[in-house]
């Protein structure tokens, strides 16, 4: 595994009040509300200085972080919220489903499986149900409960500025990865009777109701950053700005999940 702390990205604003201070591993966004920051995923604990940095050089300050909050409880998002918090004094966000993760009392982290130990558990502030609104400045962060990759994933949906007279939403699937559903995963966890595959089918159907024009990764291969980022960087203001996006990727994870369904039966 590529050691996390080897994917150092430049920071920089995606578009309107939504910026990426993550690294190539693990991303980590923000959201300027006006009245602080709302930090989408903290990354691991090694990436924390790189993500604090990155803070910086967005002219932004740790103290100005209010809320965390967290696309589901995997260590490559969750894992440097305790030392980010015990920095901060940040109220914590995340799925009822991925309390018993991070608070040590589940070994479904993936850490083990990066030959890791989950760096510090935390107890959240306040535990998402489906349909939640988080609101911070003049910010609406809307909460829809989309389970499989983990029992507490959520995907998150926000406006992030105007263009052209329309406001343009921005919108990050919780989780996409088809991982934790393998057939040695769900054994290994002793996960049979708890249907993680039939959660993500649904969940991939309850992400295309929603309208996205700006998608955001929690993962950057997702929504191919490193390749809009340069455009943006070439002069291409909209370079993220894609209606189609939202939609092409969801294709992509239903594809995948049929592939998966075929070739790797419970």
């Amino acid at each position: 595994m590529e050691r996390p702390w080897e994917g150092a990205f430049e920071p920089f604003r995606v578009f309107g009040n939504t910026f990426f201070s993550g690294t190539i591993p693990a991303s980590t966004h923000l959201i300027d509300t006006g009245s602080g920051l709302i930090v989408i995923d903290t990354g691991y604990q090694e990436t924390l200085y790189l993500m604090l940095d990155s803070l910086r050089k967005l002219g932004f300050v740790p103290g100005d972080i209010r809320y965390i909050v967290h696309s589901h409880g995997h260590i490559d998002h969750a894992g440097a919220t305790k030392a980010l918090v015990e920095l901060t004094g940040a109220e914590t966000f995340i799925g009822t489903g991925d309390l018993d993760m991070v608070t040590g009392k589940r070994p479904l982290s993936w850490a083990p499986e990066y030959d890791m130990t989950f760096p510090g558990v935390f107890e959240p502030d306040h535990l998402l149900r489906d349909g939640d609104r988080i609101t911070l400045g003049n910010v609406t962060v809307e909460c829809v409960a989309t389970p499989g990759h983990s029992p507490g994933t959520f995907s998150l949906f926000w406006n992030a500025g105007e263009k052209d007279g329309r406001t343009v939403r921005a919108g990050m699937m919780g989780g996409a990865g088809l991982n934790t559903m393998a057939s040695w995963y769900i054994r290994k966890y002793h996960l049979e009777e708890e249907d993680w595959r039939g959660a993500f089918a649904a969940s991939l159907e309850r992400c295309r109701r929603e309208h996205v024009d700006l998608f955001i990764g929690n993962h950057t291969g997702q929504n191919r950053m490193k390749e809009k980022f340069f455009r943006l960087q070439a002069g291409d203001a909209d370079a993220f700005i894609d209606e189609n996006a939202w939609g092409k990727f969801l294709d992509g994870c239903e594809k995948d999940f049929s592939a998966l369904l075929e070739k790797d039966p419970l």
